[in-house]
């Protein structure tokens, strides 16, 4: 069964403003992207920008582009409203793939979209992978999930969780200086998403829930709603996207030596 990739651009990113554009190996970032989402299983790739720059380079390079509101307040109502103008299904499947992520395997891509087409019962799914460090467990900027036997997401969060309290009993210190309890394992979730078009559908009617407003994590909405989320370890490790300029100047370097996305 088909789906269709959307890939979210906004050029008023506030850590690399312009990012979409920014200039890696001869192309702008947001082509890159594009053709990593051609390389997987889709049957459509569209990028939903809100700035004209961003659709003209996008209409350059062949890209079908839907121009959006500038006014959404989460990467998911842009995605409904491009599901809507589009025409799309309620039972119709939407991979939303970051537009800062040049490097994205699309085998992730395919993944996310084939464990939403095996597990039903699931509104949503998204990938995750394992934690070896408590460095990064404590760090609130990776998001922790914990999920059931079926791989149904319990819970996400910026905190350690499952706390190990036999391990850490009374350590009070969040500096990561702990070590990694032995029988537990920790997962860092992995930002991309695969949603039913009925879920899209039913998101913007919801209010921002009340776990969602205090961990800052928008897919909490959709759990407080009852909605299931589907969560599988990465069939292969991602690489990291590109938030800093530092990041970008990184990727450029990696591209300059080994020319990396021309292979």
């Amino acid at each position: 069964m088909s789906y269709i990739v959307v890939i979210p651009a906004r050029y008023a990113s506030t850590r690399l403003p312009g990012k979409p554009l920014a200039d890696i190996g001869g192309k702008p970032m947001i082509q890159h992207v594009y053709e990593r989402a051609c390389e997987s299983a889709a049957s459509r790739v569209v990028i939903a920008t809100d700035d004209e720059r961003i659709e003209k380079a996008c209409r350059g390079f062949g890209a079908e582009v839907v121009m959006t509101l500038a006014t959404h307040a989460s990467g998911t109502d842009r995605l409904e409203e491009v599901a809507r103008k589009l025409g799309f299904g309620p039972r119709d499947r939407v991979v939303n793939v970051q537009g800062d992520e040049p490097l994205i395997p699309p085998e992730l891509i395919d993944q996310v979209a084939d464990n939403l087409e095996a597990f039903p019962e699931a509104a949503i799914a998204t990938l995750c992978e394992s934690i070896t460090d408590t460095k990064t467990l404590f760090n609130p900027n990776v998001v922790k999930v914990v999920a059931d036997a079926r791989g149904m997401a319990h819970y996400f969060s910026r905190a350690p969780i499952p706390w190990a309290r036999e391990a850490w009993s009374g350590d009070v210190r969040v500096d990561g200086a702990r070590d990694m309890p032995a029988n537990a394992r920790y997962f860092r979730h992995i930002g991309i998403y695969g949603y039913r078009v009925s879920l899209l559908q039913a998101f913007v009617t919801w209010p921002p829930a009340p776990t969602e407003l205090t961990e800052s994590l928008e897919q909490l909405r959709a759990l407080y709603n009852g909605a299931l989320i589907h969560v599988a370890e990465a069939a292969v490790r991602p690489p990291a996207g590109v938030d800093t300029q530092e990041d970008l100047e990184r990727l450029r370097a990696m591209v300059n030596e080994r020319g990396l996305l021309n292979e």
